[in-house]
């Protein structure tokens, strides 16, 4: 989900130095984006350039590396940002990033909490801090991070997406549809809302419902897999099991490694050779 980037990247731009060439100060600026953008930040790094301030290069590579999936890498650039710049909140956010994404909570709330300490008007580490609570299956507290977010930034769709995940994981699914009702006021766009949404309906029972939203969702995202399998349960809840086969089966070729559609591709199947009803299956969440 767009969370994993939304959480606050917050690049820096460099406004001068002389042994690092200009195209590199550029391209390290858009690291993020720029397939170049390692190699800058790199030649910055190795510049040497006491005029330069290289904890942000540092920052921007391990930015780049974080969307990679190089977590270890994105955080040792993190580490040596921090150590160059103490007081850098936007190094300790995205180095909070790049645990969670390593499955690291505690590190990463611990990351967020000092984010917050050096800047307490930082809503995207009070929504990464929240993601993490809930990784580790503490809501409320989860839910009070996103509450604050909200405070500080009631425009923020992310923070309401992120708090109706919360809430639907602690089985409120009418607030938590309230949540997401928001975010896509806020964002017609966002696919995970619409795709979230449905999963609530579908702890309501509602298929339909949740089936119209994961159609939303596929039309803005047409290669989202997580929505195709979740529409795959939704018409195994109303029993349509050929339909939930195609789209678990769509599902699986988007995605070779989501191992949710495997499963409950697997559980139809088995009920239907055995003749047996299906068990409730799992969404992607």
């Amino acid at each position: 989900m767009r969370l994993s980037i939304a959480l606050g990247v917050g690049l820096i731009s460099f406004s001068s130095a002389f042994a690092a060439s200009q195209a590199d100060r550029n391209t390290c600026d858009k690291a993020s984006t720029d397939p170049e953008g390692i190699r800058a930040c790199t030649n910055i790094i190795d510049s040497h350039d006491e005029g330069y301030n290289r904890a942000m290069a540092y920052m921007n590579r391990g930015l780049a590396y974080r969307l990679k999936g190089d977590y270890d890498r994105a955080i040792i650039d993190f580490d040596q940002a921090i150590s160059l710049d103490p007081k850098f909140a936007i190094a300790y956010n995205n180095r909070g990033l790049a645990y969670i994404g390593k499955g690291e909570y505690d590190r990463a709330i611990a990351d967020w909490g000092q984010a917050i300490r050096l800047d307490p008007k930082y809503t995207s580490s009070y929504t990464g801090r929240g993601m993490a609570y809930i990784g580790k299956g503490e809501y409320d507290r989860a839910i009070a991070d996103f509450d604050q977010a909200i405070r500080l930034n009631p425009q923020y769709a992310d923070a309401y997406m992120s708090r109706g995940l919360a809430y639907n994981n602690k089985g409120e699914h009418d607030r938590a549809i309230a949540d997401f009702d928001q975010a896509i006021r806020l964002d017609p766009q966002y696919a995970d809302a619409y795709m979230s949404r449905g999963n609530a309906y579908i702890g309501k029972g509602e298929h339909d419902r949740a089936i119209a939203d994961f159609d939303q969702a596929i039309r803005l995202d047409p290669k989202f897999a997580g929505a195709y399998s979740n529409r795959g349960n939704a018409y195994i809840g109303k029993g349509e099991h050929d339909r939930a086969i195609a789209d678990l089966d769509q599902a699986i070729r988007l995605d070779p490694k989501l191992a949710m559609a495997y499963s409950n591709r697997l559980r139809l199947l088995q009920g239907r050779e055995g003749g047996a009803g299906t068990s409730r299956c799992r969404e992607v969440t």
